[in-house]
């Protein structure tokens, strides 16, 4: 199967040229087609797998085969959860669309900047809006976007809008679109909240369920699980850096103050280091991310607003400093590194408490990654893995019912009279 087999125009088909697309993928494939024939799509599409351009390329293709009937008015909108993924969402669309001619336009609406520029783009001829909930209502509220011309809907990590609360401006924006359009929905799980979006939004959809329930392919990544006492997961983290061939390495940590705090500590060592989180004002963010891809940045210590949708090209290894609170997330953080069959590593760091965690993480993923010790940083407790037949975490450590029960018997055998000697 080729870009041009999928029914695209030579202006497309050169751009995935010139963007070494190679082949279409497995999402691409099965999505394009009926997108062009104007059919509601509901398609399953894990980190990775091309996603974006399966609804870019059609709905460039769409757009572009027919004058808009009024130019003052965007004809498509797509909505994503995180400004990060807005904004490389347009970068794909436009240069999917270079060739094109006329050029769509595009719009990014996204918060955490002013809003007024954005403001004074949606005056011009706009085709495409690209944005988080919260901005494009903010928008529509200043009467600065309107959605009365609105043909095309897309909204891409439909998972994550949902589970980052963003539900009830989703029904909100739903409710303001045109009846008669097309709308896309794309997910990399499909929880009772997506499905019941999905029933409520789409008519008579094509489901695309390729990726669903089958794991991603994660034969291109490297996963190593390294125990370590909490403490001593900086050092180690350094030591990883001074030791492995790594140009660039992204960190996940388990909140905000943990990514200044990581990023602080690396940075007082001489690591061109930088912390990334949604507490950070867009343009911050925005600099963390160029200054990362283009190398000036070594370390990006981030929350998990960089384990969906973020692409930094040739990205070597990803560590996580602290384990997803969320099995799925997992996946979804490595799934950063390894992109376009290139190779990459994933380290995880296992201390007492988080062994457990992990070894549910092996179970959900169908994964087995043997747990090694760097001679220098062995942990003070060995973690028992709960595989292990002796009783795991819970038998090296004792609960607190257990030392009170220890407590107790200590205490009864001291009142008892001494044993008589023989």
């Amino acid at each position: 199967m080729t870009f041009a087999s999928l029914g695209l125009s030579p202006a497309l088909i050169r751009s995935t040229e010139e963007l070494s697309y190679g082949a279409p993928t497995a999402v691409q494939e099965a999505a394009i087609p009926p997108i062009l024939a104007g059919r509601d799509v509901w398609a399953s599409a894990q980190t990775g797998s091309g996603k974006t351009a399966a609804f870019a390329l059609p709905l460039l293709e769409r757009l572009g085969a027919e004058p808009a009937p009024n130019r003052h008015l965007p004809r498509a909108l797509v909505v994503v959860p995180t400004r990060e993924l807005a904004a490389q969402v347009v970068d794909v669309i436009e240069g999917l669309g270079w060739h094109q001619s006329p050029p769509l336009n595009t719009c990014l609406a996204v918060g955490g900047v002013s809003i007024n520029p954005q403001m004074m783009e949606l005056r011009s001829n706009v085709d495409i809006v690209v944005g988080t909930p919260g901005r494009l209502l903010d928008l529509v509220e200043q009467n600065a976007l309107r959605l009365a011309g609105i043909r095309m809907l897309v909204l891409d990590e439909a998972d994550k809008l949902l589970s980052e609360g963003f539900a009830d401006e989703l029904t909100r924006l739903i409710a303001l679109l045109p009846a008669n359009r097309q709308s896309l929905l794309f997910s990399a799980t499909f929880p009772p909240a997506v499905q019941q979006l999905a029933e409520a939004m789409l008519v008579d959809p094509v489901a695309l369920d390729i990726d669903a329930g089958a794991p991603p392919d994660l034969t291109v990544i490297a996963q190593r699980a390294i125990e370590v006492d909490a403490s001593a997961r900086t050092p180690l983290l350094r030591h990883l850096l001074e030791t492995e061939a790594w140009t660039r390495v992204l960190v996940f940590v388990a909140s905000q103050r943990d990514t200044e705090h990581v990023a602080g500590k690396l940075q007082r060592a001489g690591i061109a280091a930088s912390a990334l989180h949604g507490g950070l004002s867009q343009g911050t963010r925005s600099k963390a991310l160029a200054d990362f891809r283009s190398q000036q940045l070594r370390v990006l210590v981030a929350t998990d607003l960089a384990a969906r949708g973020l692409d930094v090209a040739h990205l070597p290894a990803v560590v996580n400093y602290d384990l997803p609170r969320s099995t799925a997330d997992y996946v979804h953080r490595i799934g950063r590194t390894g992109r376009a069959s290139n190779m990459g590593v994933a380290v995880s760091f296992l201390t007492a408490e988080s062994d457990v965690h992990f070894a549910l993480i092996e179970r959900r993923h169908g994964l087995h990654i043997p747990r090694e010790q760097l001679p220098g940083f062995e942990p003070r407790e060995p973690v028992v893995s709960p595989r292990d037949p002796n009783g795991g975490v819970k038998g090296k450590r004792k609960s607190k019912k257990d030392k009170l029960r220890e407590a107790a018997a200590a205490a009864a055998g001291a009142a008892r009279p001494p044993e008589p000697e023989e």
